[in-house]
């Protein structure tokens, strides 16, 4: 799968969150270019080297991000939260709030894809 097949996802997907949805996708696959997209679990993943994080497509109060092991990415970043053993969730409401976001979103790419780059 590709991204057309996200191309395709997105184009189906029903949600008051899309907006929001495509936007973080545009902020993700502009972030590092070593970052794919493809449909894992019914939904939008990322990935490189390994899945990235996935959207949880059935949020409609906020476009939710699962980074399926935010917990190892290492920095700072306040917005990725959780206290599961691997897993970290990064949730945006609206538009403005991913413009206030976008920096702490691409930096937490970057270090997912450094770090699997050592």
């Amino acid at each position: 799968m590709s991204t057309a097949d996200v191309d395709a996802w997105m184009a189906a997907y029903d949600n008051p969150m899309k907006p929001v949805v495509a936007a973080m996708r545009d902020v993700i696959m502009a972030a590092d270019p070593r970052v794919t997209e493809v449909i894992k679990w019914q939904a939008p993943t990322f990935v490189y080297k390994g899945n990235i994080a996935s959207f949880f497509p059935k949020s409609k109060k906020h476009a939710s991000l699962m980074f399926h092991q935010g917990a190892h990415i290492v920095g700072d970043f306040p917005n990725l939260v959780g206290d599961a053993k691997d897993g970290r969730s990064f949730k945006v409401a609206s538009l403005e709030e991913l413009e206030e976001k976008t920096a702490e979103l691409q930096q937490i790419v970057i270090a997912w894809c450094d770090q699997k780059d050592v």
